[in-house]
């Protein structure tokens, strides 16, 4: 092996192996918040996940289970390994890309490369690598089990792979290579899209290399026909194929009468016939370029074929099972994503645009006993022309999505917004808030792990004197700009010296960065910050922090005259970049010992009766309990429900069956009722008083006239024609359950009145009153806090907490109590099941995800002492505000909202000095925050009218107390404050 190929891999291996290490070391040991713990789930026994699905990333997770040895609780862990794994091999990828197109600035073909120049290039590849290694998106990502770990990986190979095409001279092996590069890129739609995008971009390998003759026209063609394959395989390929055997197959079932599936044979037969008769005629007549286009064509389809996974595990209706893609319609709908909706792309509708017509599409097929049954019919909305644009930015009508673009636009109420509006938006907030400030934070910094943290540059790390809130939150990373200053040095010189391949990378960078937040047109707000999508923007950017080398070595060279030593030194130079990178990252990029995201879902299900159904909101109050259940195999007998999901007649369907220890769910209703396009939407016609909900269930289950109402559309729809439904309590039938608990039993009641809100019942709301209706007290039903509040009906006062959870019972809230709380039941429960691992250590690293679930904790710690203390147990009120200090302390979690109103619990029980510790500690903060957001003219955000809240609750509460002193220093303070940002706040 030539010496320069020798140490090509030395020093490939090498990043390889500090990446893996430093990922090891780093690791989440469990199941962390959200996606990761559905995705171990599923993993674990190939089940189905949210769509698009990633089957072959749950094929490779699953042998990496493998390696638990039938530990369950070390399953997640070595799931994790694999993301570290993948995450390491992307570091090796990019060491060899960078010294790859190293070799092309140098001119070197198949020849050995200088002493000097195999200094600079080696210098070149460690120093991109180690930089991307340590950046914020990417190490994220690189420590928990999620699909864009893998998928890093498959960008990072297939770039790498189109380059050593690049210096192939053999046509014979150049075939080969691309086939393997088409079977690398079908492999990878098993996993995630990112891949796809960099296409267009790599076409341009493929124009330098056949064409002699360079030009913009010819680049630009170039261009637009790697966009073309991008459009072939994500557009025609991956929907696209199965769509056209959905519609053969509704073709030959419904008008033919054939069985089910003859469709989908024949299209098979058709399309497979014809693929082999194409490569069998391109091989007859030697068309060489035909030939090896189908084969590349094969090898993404067989790569692509691991989606059967997806319809053959549904088909085994696991228990988790989302969207039920069992046959060729329901897929089709999974790959497109059809439950996430539309988002306008090229041109739409302003978010004050008001709907003027509705026009009727094409039908809308679901699998019925003997042919595929129209259920409804596609509806596209016709909105006033004079309130659409190109490129709508500013689209959607959520009323918290609105008023985000009246506060960034300065618009009024009732105002419209202008086309220079719309492009202001795309510009300030998609491009700059939502790219341009997560590509600062991974190579300028960041100023904190608060949400919306803006980035850290080098002149507001020198002008801003940041609060110690700030300084000491492990998310305070500062890189003085220095990752950034190499990248544009590497750039600027790669520019200058490679044009051709500068080109390359800058289409790589825009491909995955500036396109990639154009195209998916994100709303103005998200879940969580959505940096880890562009993580291939990233590691394009890593290519010219490798290539700074290169050009700081050339510049020393020239003052030197020492062309073998000048790669040494330029790596020597810059090497404190990645080393600082690493050191600023690893306190908040250190996931080793939390185990709350496991921990918190165990504690909602530890909340749970026997046998009882709990009802969830979102992501992070399912997928943790889904990994507690399926993996660990933790309170399997609680059947988890998604409130959201049961608005679907496929999840309202699974519930109808036993799973794991949990027996089927009972409806009134039947399949017919509740299927796709059927009662989806029930109005409230306020014609009665008052309506008995088993008997409406009764009418509607028998499609009852009593219950229509004439529809424009569809001829006549049901209605919910009583805003109170009620349901009349079997006395006897309670008793015998002893399901009330004995401080309760004065507030049983007859019947419940259960109130409608807004103007319609959805279908998951109506399932959702079936199931309380039916159930008949039978199985214990719980909310948690989330699921409790949006709901589209009021049983608020019907509810006992009983830890993290309320469960219905048949009883009154009085007016004089804000909340019912079986506090012997509580009590037991937060004491003895409770877990709370590794969140009393300061050396942890909790983020905002953990802190809410810390502050969700302490709330409910708190509300269990207010009712230990209403009923006079001042021993065992006094055990739980202990606990919440002990098992929270703010060394390791600071004080928040929750702690602040545990103060006065605290002084009742004689507390004196926690009570004053936590005022002294948040009231600091609170004033030094303020100070903050005043001297930087920040706008008030809701840490900040937090800060000020506290300060105005702490002032009266020292007051009653006596503590004069403090309280007078609080009011300076807040008088101080308050002139210059009271009335802002007011405003806010």
């Amino acid at each position: 092996m030539p010496k320069y190929a020798r140490l090509n891999n030395i020093f490939g291996w090498t990043a390889f192996l500090i990446a893996f290490i430093t990922y090891l070391l780093t690791i989440e040991e469990t199941a962390s918040f959200w996606d990761p713990g559905e995705f171990i789930a599923v993993a674990y026994k190939l089940q189905v996940p949210h769509p698009p699905g990633a089957p072959f990333f749950l094929l490779i997770y699953r042998m990496f289970s493998f390696f638990s040895f039938g530990d369950n609780l070390a399953i997640a862990y070595w799931m994790n390994v694999g993301s570290a794994l993948f995450s390491a091999f992307t570091i090796l990828f990019l060491f060899w890309t960078i010294t790859l197109l190293g070799r092309k600035l140098f001119s070197l073909g198949k020849e050995e490369a200088t002493k000097e120049q195999t200094y600079q290039l080696m210098g070149a590849g460690l120093i991109g690598a180690l930089a991307y290694t340590f950046t914020d998106s990417f190490w994220f990502s690189a420590v928990e089990a999620e699909v864009y770990a893998m998928s890093s990986f498959f960008t990072a190979i297939v770039i790498w792979a189109f380059l050593k095409w690049d210096v192939i001279k053999d046509p014979r092996a150049e075939n080969q290579y691309m086939i393997f590069i088409a079977y690398l890129v079908g492999l990878s739609i098993g996993v995630h899209l990112l891949n796809l995008v960099t296409l267009p971009a790599l076409a341009l390998v493929v124009y330098f290399k056949k064409y002699k003759n360079h030009n913009l026209k010819g680049g630009i063609i170039a261009f637009v026909l790697g966009g073309i394959a991008l459009v072939i395989i994500n557009n025609i390929i991956i929907p696209g194929l199965p769509s056209i055997a959905g519609t053969m197959e509704i073709f030959f079932v419904n008008s033919l009468g054939l069985p089910f599936g003859a469709g989908i044979i024949c299209f098979s037969l058709l399309f497979l016939g014809g693929l082999v008769y194409a490569l069998v005629y391109a091989h007859k007549q030697r068309k060489v370029i035909m030939s090896t286009v189908l084969i590349c064509l094969t090898f993404i389809l067989i790569g692509y074929g691991s989606y059967a996974l997806i319809v053959i595990r549904a088909n085994a209706e696991p228990v988790i099972n989302e969207n039920d893609p069992k046959d060729i319609i329901s897929f089709v709908s999974y790959l497109k994503r059809e439950q996430y909706g539309y988002r306008p792309l090229l041109h739409g509708q302003y978010f004050t645009a008001e709907v003027i017509d509705q026009v009727e599409g094409a039908p809308v097929y679901a699998k019925g006993e003997e042919k595929y049954e129209v259920v409804d019919y596609q509806l596209e909305n016709i909105y006033d022309p004079e309130k659409t644009t190109i490129l709508p930015r500013i689209y959607s009508t959520q009323a918290r999505h609105m008023q985000i673009y009246q506060s960034k636009l300065g618009l009024r109420e009732g105002e419209d917004p202008t086309f220079f509006d719309n492009i202001y938006f795309m510009l300030d907030h998609q491009l700059g808030h939502m790219y341009w400030r997560y590509f600062m934070w991974n190579f300028s910094g960041r100023e904190s792990d608060f949400s919306d943290a803006p980035f850290l540059s080098i002149w507001t790390s020198i002008s801003t004197d940041f609060p110690e809130y700030i300084k000491n939150n492990k998310g305070h990373n500062n890189y003085f700009m220095l990752p950034l200053l190499l990248g544009l040095i590497g750039m600027f010189f790669q520019a200058k010296h490679d044009p051709k391949s500068f080109w390359l990378t800058l289409m790589l960078f825009l491909m995955m960065g500036v396109v990639l937040v154009l195209y998916l047109n994100s709303p103005p707000v998200e879940p969580r910050e959505r940096d880890y999508i562009y993580v291939g923007s990233f590691y394009a950017f890593a290519i010219w922090i490798g290539f700074s080398v290169l050009a700081i070595s050339r510049q020393l060279a020239r003052l030197k005259k020492d062309l073998v030593m000048a790669g040494l030194y330029a790596t020597l130079i810059t090497i404190p970049v990645p080393l600082l990178m690493a050191s600023e990252n690893w306190n908040d990029h250190d996931r080793s010992d939390r185990f709350f995201s496991v921990d918190a879902a165990r504690n909602f299900l530890a909340s749970c009766a026997p046998n009882a159904i709990l009802f969830t909101g979102g992501d992070n109050d399912t997928f943790p309990l889904w990994y507690v259940q399926e993996v660990e195999g933790f309170r399997t007998d609680v059947r988890v429900i998604v409130l959201s999901y049961f608005d679907t007649d496929w999840y309202v369907k699974q519930m109808t069956r036993p799973v794991n220890e949990s027996a089927a769910l009972d409806f009134t209703l039947q399949y017919n009722n509740f299927k796709k396009g059927t009662n989806d939407v029930l109005y409230i016609t306020d014609r009665l008083d008052n309506l008995p909900l088993p008997d409406y269930l009764q009418l509607l289950k028998s499609d009852s006239e009593l219950l229509k109402l004439s529809s424009s559309r569809s001829g006549s729809i049901n209605t919910v024609p009583s805003r109170t439904l009620s349901m009349s309590i079997d006395q006897e039938k309670i008793e015998n359950l002893d399901i009330v608990p004995e401080q309760f039993r004065d507030l049983r009641i007859p019947d419940i009145n259960i109130r409608l809100k807004g103007n319609y019942v959805t279908k998951g709301n109506l399932m959702l009153l079936d199931l309380i209706a039916t159930n008949n007290w039978e199985r214990p039903i719980y909310f948690n806090n989330t699921s409790l509040a949006t709901i589209g009906f009021d049983i608020s006062d019907h509810v006992v907490m009983e830890g993290l959870t309320y469960r219905l019972l048949p009883i009154q809230k009085p007016d004089n109590q804000e909340e019912l709380i079986n506090t012997d039941l509580a009590y037991t429960n937060v004491t003895e099941k409770f877990a709370f691992r590794g969140m009393n250590d300061p050396d942890n690293y909790f983020d905002d995800e953990f802190r809410r679930f810390t502050s969700n904790h302490r709330s409910v710690l708190n509300s269990i002492t207010i009712a230990l203390l209403d009923e006079g147990d001042l021993q065992r009120a006094e055990d739980i505000m202990r606990l919440s200090l002990e098992k929270f302390p703010h060394g390791a979690v600071p004080y928040d909202l929750a702690s602040g109103q545990a103060v006065p619990l605290l002084l009742e029980l004689g507390m004196e000095e926690e009570a004053m510790h936590i005022i002294d500690e948040m009231s600091s903060r609170s004033v030094e925050m303020l100070d903050f957001y005043q001297e930087t003219g920040r706008a008030m955000d809701r840490e900040a009218s937090i800060s000020m809240q506290m300060l105005r609750y702490f002032i009266p509460l020292l007051r009653e107390q006596g503590f004069e002193e403090k309280a007078n220093q609080l009011q300076q303070e807040y008088e101080r404050l308050f002139g210059s940002m009271g009335q802002r706040m007011q405003r806010k």
